[in-house]
Formats: structure tokens, C-alpha cells, sequence
């Protein structure tokens, strides 16, 4: 993974500095709050419904297992002990006193890690596919484009105040596991017949209170020119995107608006003045990010071995189910991408306590050569394990409640942390998702449905995905009561859609029932080796419409 060199470490040393200055000067009343606003939201600090929130980025999700150790340490001495992973592959911590932020900063720079531009008006995090550079589908490893993105981007001061936040996502494998249609920028890595690199860009895609699918700008962009056409596409944004109301500042918006023809033409306008200036890329600069992301020193996994682990799984229910739900196939023949589920009821979705922390680091260096992935899904991922070494890392993971056997099924819940926390929160989410939980538990049942996504987001502005669950569950405030609006059909993957909308809101204790109306119909309607969405999209929202409200 990305080491950093001199630059970045000054860098960030630099910016603790130079916020801990700016919070001691707030605290003593000299830096009032409309000040100092814009000054700690691009470090990543929030000020919550009940305590101020820290955003800590993990570009483009990779974690070391000795930066996991750190942020486990920072949630016992300024949190509560836990902390909570996102659909964007960052960590919030909830519950950080205002005075020890510049503390967890310093902490987080003397492991390579820090909160910049994880807020803001400005280029956020950017983001990948969790199994990037060890996917059997992989076409080019998007890592070290993600990483080129992070330094351009990184305090670019032509782009500090944006319209609105601004998020990309990259994806190198022939599956687009990166969501890249749903971000303001979605790039898709790929090879034409002669073998060169070329780069499809995506503009205008999000989600929030007005959701959109991204318009193709460019489909076979040179990979050389990867840097200055996005500084193009950011430029236009920063000059024609809305800045009047913020509900319409996104640059979805400004696309919509201009529709994606005069959209290009004036991206295009603008790189006319970049194409071929200092910014364009050569060779030397992708061989230099390239050479942060060495494969592992793998040792070969025997035909014997490999045989011994597919009787295992032949012979242990437990383990095969594991198996065939939370392990991936790998580039490397005789290795595993394994899942690690934080999907536990006595936990919100995406929660992971500090000691729990610390255990996956031990993990991840004894079985994954000490490297992790934080997932779109809110889990973890061990990226490198030896199939035999896989029963004894599965009965690890058994103890340590994290063998939960049901990534990708209806109970792997995406949801935001809402009103529990979020002073933006319409309604509660944590209690829906733990609801649903125990209403659909058994094994046998989940995986009779097959892969279902199911999205829960406490307000419009959409932290949980819930438009592009094959089921979504939006909280809604009517009169001061929470409800909850159900959606069918939405998708995050290549074909990528948007969910509609069922019809009126329900109750909250109202909600594990309707759900399991809709799933009836899904079951009663479904042909064989039909997923949910399949099914969905053949019949439409009617059957699911008539079955809910009858």
C-alpha cells in the first residue's frame, strides 16, 4: 500500500499544526464559529446532534493493520471505544471532545493517516473497489490512479470551495464494484484492442434529495490525460455550478441542466488550456505510483492444499457456508479475498469496537500479510489468505463474532448512523436495520432469496444508499413523527438504477412486516435463478404495490 514520502508527511504535520492553532484560538473566543466553519469541516470535524464528529479518511479504503491499531487506540482515549466505518471507506468517529480533535490528528499523522478534505466543499475521498489488485476480473489495478487523484487533489487551491462536496470513485475490473454511475465523477478503467489503457469518465451521477445516474463524457480518454481533463470537468463545475441554493449546487445539477452535450463541449472548451501541460502524465509518474502497491511475498499453495480445502468445505456445513458467502476469488491461484462481517445486532451496520480493532490487526498480519480493505458495505476485508490457512482464520473469526456468514444477502444492511446521531436525521435507521436483523435471521431463508441489497438512510441526503438498495428504506419526518418510505429496484453495479418509490410511508414497528410482504411477492413471482432484481424488473412495481397496501 501507499507509503508515505517526505512531502506527505510534511504535509500533514503541517495541516495538524496549523489546525491546532486555529482550535486553540476558536476555544479562547477568537475565531468565532462562521470562521472557523470552513476551517474544521475540511479537517474532517463535524459538529453533530449530540457531540462534534470526526470523518478520518482511508484513501480509496486500504488500511495497514498498524493503522487499525491506531485508530482502535484513539477511540479508547478520545472516543467511546468504537468506531464506525461508511459507505465511502472512511472512519467516524461519534463521539470526540472538541478540544482533543488537534490530539487525534497528531495521532492519526504519526501513522500515515489524517482527516483532510473528508468535508467540505472540496474533492473528498476518493474511492475503489475493495478488492482492487487482487480481483480474478481485474483489468488494471485502479490503486495507483486512486492515489495519483489523492495527490492532485490534496489542498488543490483552485478547488477548496466548491459549490458542494465533490466525490470520485475508479474502477479497473470488468464488475463495477466502485458505484462509479452514482458519484460526480465515476472513472472506469479499461483496454482497447490494441492493449492501451484508456479511461471512460462518467459526470453528473449522486444520489441525496435529487438522485441521478452519471452521463458518459468521455469514452476513451487516454490514460496520459487522466489528470488534466478532470481538473477540466472540476474547473466547469466550479464556474457554472449553482452556489444560490445547495440543495442544487451538486454538479449533477449543472449537467442536468446543461444536458451532457453542452456539458462536454465546455469541458472540452476548457481542457483546450491544459492537454499537454505539466499536469499530463508519463510513464515515470504511474511507474512511481505504481511501485507503492508491490505484490506480496506469496508463498505457493500446493494442488494438495488446494484439494484439502475444498473437502473441508464439503465436509463442514458451518464452514462452507462461510465459504460461499464471505470468501472471493483471488488473481493468485490458492488465495482468498475473505469478508469480515460487521453486521451483528448487538452493533449498529458498519460499528467496530477497539478491541475487536485490534484482533483483525492480529489477523491481517498473520493471515494477510498486514494489509485490510474497508468496504462500500461496511466491512472488512482480508485480502491475501492462503486456502489452507482458511479454516483456522474462519474459527478465529467464529470467536470473535465476525464469521457472520451473510455478506451479500438481505441481512449485510447498509445503514447510516441517523437520528441516533446525525442532527441532519429525518428518523432513526440503527433500530430499523437491527429490527430486520431479527425479523429475517434464519440461514436457510436468506440464502433461498439470493443476493439482495437492502439500504437504510435516516434522511434525503442519502449516507445509506438507500435509492440504489434492490430494497431501500428512507426515514421521513411528517408533523414530527418518524416514518419510513420503502423503494424497490434501485442498483449500484453496471446496471445501474435507481429505486421507485412503493407508495406512502409506514410506522417504524411497521416496517419488518412490509418488508416481508415484499419479499413474499419476490419468492411467489420469481422463475428459477431469478435475483430479486431480476424479478423486480420484469414485473414491475405493481405485484409488490398491490401486496403491501391491500
Amino acid at each position: 500500500m501507499y507509503r508515505y514520502d517526505t512531502y506527505d508527511q510534511t504535509l500533514v504535520d503541517e495541516r495538524v499544526a496549523q489546525f491546532r492553532d486555529q482550535m486553540a484560538r476558536h476555544l479562547a473566543g477568537r475565531l468565532p464559529e462562521e470562521e472557523f466553519r470552513p476551517l474544521r469541516l475540511q479537517n474532517g470535524l463535524y459538529i453533530q446532534k449530540y457531540a462534534p464528529m470526526l470523518r478520518i479518511a482511508i484513501p480509496y479504503g486500504m488500511l495497514s493493520s498498524t493503522q487499525l491499531r491506531a485508530l482502535g487506540d484513539i477511540t479508547r482515549r478520545y472516543d467511546r471505544g468504537y468506531g464506525h466505518f461508511t459507505t465511502r471507506q472512511n472512519l467516524q468517529l461519534n463521539w470526540p471532545a472538541l478540544e482533543d480533535v488537534p490530539e487525534i490528528l497528531a495521532d492519526l499523522a504519526k501513522v500515515q493517516m489524517h482527516a483532510i478534505q473528508t468535508s467540505g466543499n472540496c474533492i473528498r475521498n476518493t474511492t475503489s473497489d475493495q478488492f482492487a489488485g487482487i480481483a480474478s476480473d481485474e483489468v488494471e489495478d485502479p490503486r495507483p490512479w486512486c492515489e495519483l487523484i489523492r495527490q492532485w487533489s490534496t489542498l488543490h487551491p483552485e478547488f477548496a470551495f466548491l459549490p458542494r462536496k465533490f466525490k470520485i470513485a475508479v474502477s479497473g475490473a470488468a464488475e463495477d464494484r466502485a458505484a462509479i454511475q452514482v458519484h460526480d465523477i465515476g472513472l472506469r478503467l479499461w483496454h482497447d484492442s490494441d492493449g492501451s489503457l484508456k479511461v471512460k469518465v462518467l459526470a453528473g451521477g449522486g444520489l441525496g434529495r435529487t438522485p441521478m445516474i452519471g452521463d458518459v463524457v468521455r469514452e476513451d480518454l487516454p490514460w496520459q490525460h487522466l489528470l488534466t481533463y478532470l481538473e477540466a470537468c472540476v474547473r466547469v463545475y466550479n464556474q457554472f455550478g449553482r452556489r444560490d441554493n445547495k440543495f442544487k449546487a451538486r454538479i449533477k445539477i449543472l449537467v442536468k441542466a446543461l444536458g451532457i452535450e453542452e456539458f462536454r463541449r465546455r469541458v472540452d472548451a476548457e481542457w483546450a488550456h491544459l492537454k499537454d501541460g505539466p499536469q499530463t502524465l508519463n510513464q515515470a509518474a504511474v511507474d512511481n505510483a505504481r511501485a507503492h502497491f508491490v505484490e506480496p511475498e506469496r508463498r505457493a499453495v500446493s494442488e494438495q492444499a488446494i484439494a484439502t480445502f475444498e473437502a473441508l468445505r464439503g465436509e463442514n456445513r458451518a464452514f462452507a457456508r462461510f465459504v460461499t458467502n464471505n470468501v472471493t476469488d483471488h488473481k493468485v491461484a490458492g488465495y482468498k479475498a475473505v469478508t469480515l462481517s460487521l453486521k451483528r445486532r448487538e452493533h449498529a451496520p458498519g460499528d467496530v469496537t477497539a478491541d475487536h480493532m485490534d484482533a483483525v490487526a492480529d489477523l491481517a498480519e498473520r493471515y494477510s500479510f498486514g494489509e485490510l480493505r474497508v468496504t462500500h458495505e461496511q466491512n472488512l476485508v482480508l485480502s491475501d489468505v492462503p486456502v489452507d490457512q482458511l479454516e483456522a482464520l474462519w474459527q478465529e473469526l467464529e470467536a470473535l463474532g465476525m464469521a457472520n456468514p451473510t455478506v451479500g444477502t438481505l441481512n449485510d444492511i447498509i445503514c447510516c448512523p441517523g437520528g441516533d446521531y446525525c442532527g441532519l436525521a429525518n428518523a432513526v435507521s440503527i433500530p430499523i436495520a437491527q429490527a430486520l436483523q431479527e425479523r429475517f435471521e434464519d440461514l436457510d431463508f436468506l440464502y433461498d432469496l439470493g443476493p439482495l441489497d437492502l439500504n437504510i438512510s435516516g434522511c434525503m441526503n442519502a449516507c445509506g444508499h438507500h435509492h440504489v438498495g434492490h430494497i431501500g428504506i428512507l426515514g421521513v419526518d411528517k408533523k414530527g413523527e418518524e416514518y419510513y418510505q420503502i423503494s424497490i429496484g434501485g442498483n449500484a453495479t453496471d446496471d445501474a438504477s435507481l429505486g421507485k418509490i412503493l407508495g406512502p410511508s409506514f410506522y417504524r414497528e411497521d416496517v419488518p412486516e412490509v418488508i416481508d410482504k415484499v419479499l413474499k411477492v419476490y419468492v411467489e413471482q420469481r422463475h428459477d435463478d431469478e435475483r430479486f432484481l431480476d424479478t423486480y424488473r420484469r414485473i414491475g412495481l405493481k405485484p409488490f404495490k398491490e401486496r403491501v397496501y391491500a
